[in-house]
């Protein structure tokens, strides 16, 4: 583990390699699992705020499932997620014409239409961050439905705090991240794994 600042980094975020590869998971983690995307609590209102400019993306049954759960759904001791359809897709899942899942909300943001890309917990995967006390962890997530991307990561050489450089910039800040490759640079130099 390595700490900066309020965080804990496990090193596997330095040691593994990951490149999202759609084209062959065609977008399994936005229905993969038992819940919907984790939320941080601060998302909750941006949910509500950016709601009528991303419905338009949304499916019909999406749009169904957000009507009758809500925006977003108490998992329980103030655990929030993004509702699902049917207990599969994220309600904001939305199929390309490809067939393959994408997200609804990022769709909106893409077209300029919000400034909120989406959660966070998507934008940072495979990282999924902990809060233990003070700290915040954050850990590599190894899920079968990835191993395209941990391929594909490990044939083009890109650690995964690399390819997650634009969300860890977001969550935790530009200089937070700067002082993480530093960080990892010292530790390839003396070689420690």
């Amino acid at each position: 583990m390595l700490q900066i600042e309020n965080t804990l980094i496990s090193l596997d975020i330095k040691e593994k390699e990951f490149v999202c590869n759609l084209s062959k998971c065609m977008g399994a983690c936005c229905v993969e699992g038992d819940a919907g995307a984790p939320l941080d609590n601060d998302e909750l209102e941006k949910l509500h705020d950016i709601y009528d400019e991303v419905e338009p993306y949304l499916s019909e049954e999406g749009k169904q499932a957000i009507q009758e759960q809500g925006k977003y759904v108490n998992e329980g001791f103030d655990e929030f997620s993004t509702p699902l359809i049917e207990g599969r897709e994220c309600a904001y899942a939305i199929y390309d014409e490809k067939n393959m899942l994408k997200c609804g909300i990022e769709a909106a943001y893409l077209d300029k239409k919000i400034d909120y890309k989406k959660p966070i917990s998507c934008h940072l995967y495979p990282i999924r961050t902990v809060q233990v006390q003070e700290l915040t962890g954050l850990n590599y997530d190894k899920w079968s439905i990835c191993a395209d991307a941990c391929t594909l990561g490990k044939e083009l050489n890109v650690p995964v705090y690399k390819f997650l450089k634009e969300p860890l910039i977001r969550k935790f800040g530009e200089d937070w991240y700067k002082e993480l490759t530093v960080a990892f640079d010292f530790l390839d130099e003396k070689g420690v794994e």
